[in-house]
């Protein structure tokens, strides 16, 4: 028995899942704030209800959260320091030295999250190839510590320059700082993030120390309460590469956290499109569209994994402009994100336009037809002034929808000043969120070099299922697919991720001249060590895959994209082959390739992962309450005026039968719209497949 909970900006989701039988059960509760842990509880009280299984039976609980996002993007983590090299106290505010938006002449940059009278330097240095030209001063590192204790320093951020060359200044202070004050947090460069480019480097150290004693603070106290409860089993954290890790591994390294809820969602369409591939349908690039309370996000799979990027930025001024945030150059899950979610508020700019997001109503006071206060119209309120939602049946029927207030927040701040109808003003705030969804999409798939009508749409999250369609008519797709539990479908993918780990290092070198004795050393040792963490968490020896893949560029080049290896010892021989995948890679990407320059590698990583958890969820979700399929009619404003469309309940679906959009097939976690020239049926697997023409 395994349990996924996943915490978004307004919902609280959590799957129940039984591996042996397939079934699962399914749970949804509001986000609380400012402790999202009491949310937790009552979802799993709601859990154990539904299921009539005690919290007492399950082995395994998966987690996401935002507490690391929120904490870096509310400024609202430890009181951290920063020990690094003499003379390098500034590397936070100069970067790159890059303007994010060179017309705008009141720019606003990330504030560093260490203040400048807590970056102190160092002395010591070592140079790019490791040799220590300086050593260590101790002594003052002693001083310095006191006098930081004495400031009420909460956690330690240690980067010291070229430590990914040579770490040992970094573990001597680190020793030293354990040592003498076991209560304080130490977070070091060279474990983070053992890679060239000082800056990143620093940012990710300084906000892994930010926000480490929250999520020590955090882990013990879901780890506790969850035990009160009856739990004992094991506890692991999903991650923002869509791997598991250990509560232990993430207390370590809390920043690996920062994208820990989407990555879920993902993971769920790698399952389901191995699924499909199975079932005999073929699907070789899957886009998954997660449209939930606060953002929509999409991402591209393909050769049936997810891509991942180590370019990300936390905490961004401008929440959609690249170089706005502070870098991280952990492992990501590609995907773009927008503020598009059921919680958007619209409203009219300074030109009288409608614009949808990015600010969020969340669940707290929520969209106006919540009753909870809000007084805003939402995304939510259109798609229920429009008919798309059923104000009886919103989460099956446990939450009651308040029209009258949808309409009148839209009435008065969006169709009146606009002098236009209600549902014109309804239907106005759809289109935008949808046009809004379809457009990122469109820039994210082109930019990667392939053609959005080659997709297949797998669309899941609380509100992704109602806006689905009108996005993947929008980007010419010709089919989509709803999987079953696609309210709720992060949480299910976190329960058929692997276990893994992924460790890195930098060696600068064109690939003709490569030191292979050396290289194949630093290789060997990653994999041993990260094996060996698998193991220790429970997986089998002969069980665990190993995939090494190395960031490589053209010399002369300031960006690398990323390479797979050759398995086995590299050598010589290995040069040919590497040096194709480069190729075939940056021709994908760039439309051609620079075949006279010499390839120069500069970051090698090694990925050790545990097998992907193997079932098939064969089992209906729910028992459907209706003999026939067809609950009735409802009147829904498709942007062509008013019209009598039939709704279905999903779970009285039979196999294989084709129903002609348009239509809205209604579950208890999410509500399906279908719209115009289009064929809706559900397969073996109780997905609903979407043909359009």
């Amino acid at each position: 028995m395994k349990l996924g909970i996943d915490i978004g900006g307004t919902f609280t989701d959590l799957v129940l899942l039984d591996e042996r039988s397939g079934d699962i059960t399914l749970g949804k509760t509001l986000t609380t704030y400012p402790d999202p842990l009491e949310g937790i509880l009552h979802g799993v009280e709601q859990m154990e209800q539904n299921s009539g299984v005690p919290l007492s039976e399950v082995e395994v609980i998966v987690h996401g959260t935002t507490l690391v996002t929120n904490a870096v993007i509310e400024r609202k983590g430890a009181r951290t320091a920063l020990l690094t090299t003499k003379g390098f106290e500034d590397v936070l505010e100069i970067g790159r030295e890059m303007r994010y938006d060179i017309y705008d002449l009141f720019l606003t940059m990330p504030k560093p999250l260490v203040p400048r009278s807590l970056r102190i330097g160092i002395r010591q240095r070592i140079d790019k190839d490791g040799r220590v030209l300086e050593p260590l001063d101790l002594a003052q590192v002693a001083e310095v510590a006191d006098r930081l204790m004495r400031r009420g320093v909460q956690s330690v951020a240690v980067s010291f320059l070229h430590s990914f060359a040579n770490a040992e200044h970094e573990r001597a202070v680190g020793e030293f700082l354990r040592q003498k004050y076991p209560h304080l947090t130490v977070s070091l460069s060279s474990e983070v993030l053992p890679e060239i480019r000082e800056y990143e480097r620093t940012s990710a150290t300084v906000m892994n120390a930010y926000v480490q004693p929250i999520a020590h603070t955090y882990a013990h106290r879901l780890k506790e309460a969850l035990e009160r409860r009856g739990f004992g089993g094991e506890i692991l954290i999903m991650n923002s590469a869509g791997r598991l890790t250990t509560l232990e591994e993430a207390r370590r390294f809390p920043v690996q956290l920062l994208e820990s809820g989407p990555a879920g969602g993902i993971m769920a369409g790698v399952f389901f499109q191995r699924q499909l591939n199975e079932g005999g349908m073929e699907v070789s690039h899957l886009l998954t569209f997660d449209m939930g309370g606060t953002t929509a996000k999409a991402s591209v799979i393909r050769h049936g994994q997810p891509e991942i990027t180590h370019h990300f930025e936390a905490a961004r001024e401008r929440r959609f402009k690249k170089g706005s945030g502070l870098p991280v150059r952990i492992p990501v899950i590609d995907m773009i994100e927008i503020g598009a979610g059921g919680g958007s508020i619209a409203r009219l700019d300074s030109l009288g336009l409608l614009t949808v997001g990015p600010d969020s109503a969340a669940s707290q006071p929520g969209p106006a037809c919540y009753g909870r206060g809000g007084q805003f119209p939402t995304v939510t309120d259109a798609d229920l002034v429009l008919g798309l939602l059923n104000e009886h049946y919103f989460l099956g029927g446990a939450m009651t929808l308040r029209r009258d207030l949808a309409e009148e927040a839209i009435e008065k701040h969006i169709a009146r000043p606009l002098g236009i109808r209600l549902e014109e003003a309804a239907w106005g705030i759809h289109r935008v969120v949808n046009e809004n969804m379809a457009n990122a999409a469109r820039v994210h798939i082109l930019e990667k070099g392939f053609d959005p009508r080659s997709f297949t749409m797998l669309a899941f999250g609380g509100a992704g299922p109602v806006h689905a369609f009108a996005v993947a008519r929008l980007l010419g797709l010709s089919r989509l697919i709803v999987p079953r539990a696609a309210g709720v479908l992060s949480a299910l993918g976190f329960l058929v991720s692997p276990l893994a780990s992924e460790a890195t290092f930098s060696y600068i070198s064109p690939l003709e001249h490569l030191d292979w004795p050396r290289l194949n050393a630093r290789l060997n040792e990653l994999e041993k060590s990260r094996r060996q963490f698998l193991q220790e968490a429970g997986v089998e020896p002969q069980e665990i895959h190993v995939r090494r893949i190395a960031e490589m560029r053209y010399a002369g080049q300031g960006h690398e994209i990323t390479v797979r290896l050759p398995a086995g010892t590299l050598s010589p021989a290995s040069v040919s082959e590497i040096a194709r995948n480069f190729e075939e890679e940056y021709a994908l990407r760039y439309g051609h390739v620079l075949p006279h320059m010499p390839i120069e590698s500069v970051t090698w990583r090694v990925v050790v992962s545990g097998p992907s958890p193997q079932f098939a969820l064969h089992q209906r979700v729910e028992k459907s309450l209706s003999p026939t399929p067809h609950k009735g009619q409802r009147l829904v404003f498709l942007g062509n005026g008013w019209e009598e469309v039939p709704v279905f309940d999903r779970y009285a679906l039979p196999e294989a039968q084709r129903f002609q959009g348009p239509c809205i097939l209604e579950e208890r976690e999410s509500t399906t719209v279908v719209g115009h020239k289009a064929t809706v049926w559900r397969d073996c697997f109780d997905n609903l497949i979407i043909e359009m023409c």
